[in-house]
């Protein structure tokens, strides 16, 4: 069982003098502006939760490769008086949020199938069903995008690449995203027993999916890594199970906001839309700028184990740190006129931030680069006359961010 490092995730009030302590009504209209705001005077300031943010791209590249900070562990659900069940296991037993060894063996399994290079050999068959998709709803000249295409692409991919039946998607996703309403630290009290529920539902379905192979191997994703872990000896067989409900979580809801966001953004901006319709060579930096001006992943949690100066701040040991990439990509240090929306921008990093750093960089990078890229490529070219009646409304500013809905329609 992993240690926890965290002693306690509050501020010493001690601490706080120096620094403002921001509160969720600061956030609640308009989070860029509220790290602006603040991120010319303060690379990190504190939340009303008990956690610091940090706001500067500099410092986060700079901490998420220092050893003083750690993946959290269990602290953020025991900042917000979680401290068993389901949700709580998901952090105590998933590699995300685990360290050193721990996180090796967890994240081991998955390494290879999740490489760059294999995630590129499947960039056909997600084209086909991109285009499958678009299919459906092309004569009817409108569609809500969110639950017609946004929802259903990641969905389909995971569940082919996971090996389980389409007719699970409705109701796996519609439990995944009630389970990253809890990945927020302005999620309401409310929503946490809505997200609970919905975790012991994908631990039960998960259970149900794993048990079957292991009776009837397929030769599948999963037949394979249950083969893998089992001769291996490493995984716990809990620790199986959140490895597989964090993959389903990840590989779903990121990848719908951000496919909703890079349409809606090209559409508010029609004359980069129209370049992307006309040379596809620039899908790529669209799919990187979209993720940047809106990011579907706001930021990273981490652990710190001793005192950290930053920039004459200190951040206490034991506190829960969110290094803000949200904040980070439209640093005024790092990018020109960063509030704007610009797909031929010349300070895009070779490594997203939004991805996140280190030995945590989002495993499935390569497929959610590929699913956006090929959404985009093959809307830009079915549609190049997409219009934007309805745009979503995208909240939160760390962790999963949450869009509602999207309207589109064209002349058939």
């Amino acid at each position: 069982m992993q240690a926890d490092p965290v002693q306690s995730p509050a501020i010493p009030m001690s601490a706080r003098c120096d620094l403002p302590v921001l509160t969720e009504e600061q956030f609640a209209e308009d989070p860029h502006a509220t790290f602006r705001r603040y991120r010319a005077d303060y690379p990190v300031v504190a939340h009303q939760a008990g956690s610091r943010f940090v706001l500067r791209q500099a410092d986060i590249e700079r901490l998420s490769r220092d050893p003083r900070l750690l993946a959290g562990g269990t602290a953020f659900p025991k900042m917000l008086g979680v401290t068993d069940g389901s949700l709580f296991d998901a952090f105590e037993y998933g590699m995300l949020t685990a360290n050193g060894d721990v996180h090796r063996r967890r994240r081991a399994p998955f390494s290879r199938t999740f490489a760059a290079r294999a995630m590129a050999e499947l960039r056909p068959v997600i084209r086909r069903t991109v285009e499958r998709l678009i299919e459906e709803w092309h004569a009817a000249g409108h569609v809500e995008f969110v639950e017609q295409f946004a929802a259903r692409l990641p969905a389909v991919v995971i569940s082919d690449l996971l090996g389980l039946p389409q007719g699970d998607i409705p109701a796996f996703t519609r439990h995944v995203y009630d389970v990253t309403r809890f990945i927020n630290i302005s999620v309401r009290p409310e929503e946490i027993p809505v997200a609970e529920d919905a975790m012991r539902h994908l631990l039960g379905y998960v259970e149900t999916v794993l048990d079957e192979r292991r009776r009837q191997p397929r030769g599948d994703f999963l037949s394979v890594f249950l083969a893998a872990a089992d001769q291996a000896g490493e995984l716990s067989p809990i620790e199986m199970l959140f490895q597989i409900i964090i993959l389903i979580i990840g590989g779903t809801d990121t990848t719908r906001v951000a496919a909703v966001m890079q349409v809606c953004l090209l559409l508010q901006h029609r004359e980069q839309w129209d370049e992307v319709c006309l040379d596809p060579a620039l899908i790529p930096a669209a799919v990187a700028e979209a993720l940047r001006y809106e990011p579907s992943v706001a930021s990273i949690g981490r652990v710190t184990t001793e005192d950290i100066d930053l920039h004459g701040f200190v951040i206490p040991a034991g506190t829960l740190c969110t290094l803000s990439t949200m904040s980070a990509m439209r640093d005024e240090r790092v990018h020109a006129n960063p509030d704007v929306f610009d797909i031929h921008r010349t300070t895009a990093t070779r490594l997203h931030p939004v991805f996140g750093a280190g030995a945590h960089r989002c495993i499935g990078e390569a497929l959610a680069r590929i699913e956006l890229e090929e959404s985009l490529g093959a809307l830009t070219t079915a549609i190049p006359h997409l219009r934007l009646e309805t745009a979503p409304t995208i909240r939160g500013y760390t962790g999963i961010r949450r869009i509602d809905h999207m309207h589109l329609s064209w002349t058939v």
